[in-house]
């Protein structure tokens, strides 16, 4: 099996997979869908919608940071986790560029995000529509900014950014965990350090995308 396949059936393994464009599409819809039942089922006024976006949005930088810090280091403790470590994150560590990695494709993504929501539903009941929608546009962003870091670091907006992932990926991969974001780095100490001999070794990274 090639080493950026997860299933040998087929179809499956299409499900695993998605186009950028498409992942995106898909999600932005989804936020749709979330803010018009919001408006639909609720009396939330906008400021108090948007503050439930916000909230939602904060909130998947934080998951962003755990997930990146704790979950996806879990295999080294329980070896049988290996291979969800594999099909999670270690496509993408193996082949960093690889488009198709650098999304979770509509299929699972559904999957866990049902799972989400139902649990916010269960806290916050109609209210969980909006958090909801803040955290998949949470999502949106982060995903923006892996695409940029990995494909067209010279378009994107923030160099900082960049330059934070690739520390990461390249150096220091017990820090910057952040993507979207460095705030939780900075909050739990796990900001990498700043020197310009490690910015020159990362430009040569950009020659190549």
């Amino acid at each position: 099996m090639k080493p950026d396949r997860i299933f040998i059936n087929s179809v499956l393994e299409k499900l695993t997979k998605s186009k950028p464009k498409s992942s995106l599409a898909y999600y932005a819809c989804l936020v749709a869908l979330l803010l018009f039942l919001s408006y639909s089922y609720t009396e939330l006024n906008l400021w108090l919608t948007s503050a439930l976006l916000l909230g939602g949005i904060i909130t998947w930088t934080l998951m962003e940071y755990i997930i990146h810090r704790y979950i996806y280091q879990v295999h080294k403790y329980f070896p049988l986790l290996k291979r969800v470590h594999h099909v999670l994150h270690g496509l993408h560590l193996n082949n960093p560029r690889n488009l198709q990695c650098l999304f979770m494709s509509p299929g699972p993504g559904t999957f866990l995000m049902v799972i989400l929501f139902s649990f916010l539903f269960s806290l916050m009941r109609l209210h969980a529509f909006a958090f909801m929608g803040g955290i998949i546009l949470g999502y949106l962003f982060y995903a923006y900014i892996h695409f940029m870091v990995h494909t067209r670091p010279r378009k994107l907006f923030s160099h900082g950014l960049w330059l934070h992932h690739l520390k990461h990926h390249y150096k220091y991969p017990d820090k910057a965990f952040g993507v979207s974001s460095p705030l939780w780095d900075i909050v739990f100490g796990t900001m990498p350090p700043k020197n310009n001999s490690t910015k020159r070794q990362f430009l040569n990274y950009s020659y190549s995308f």
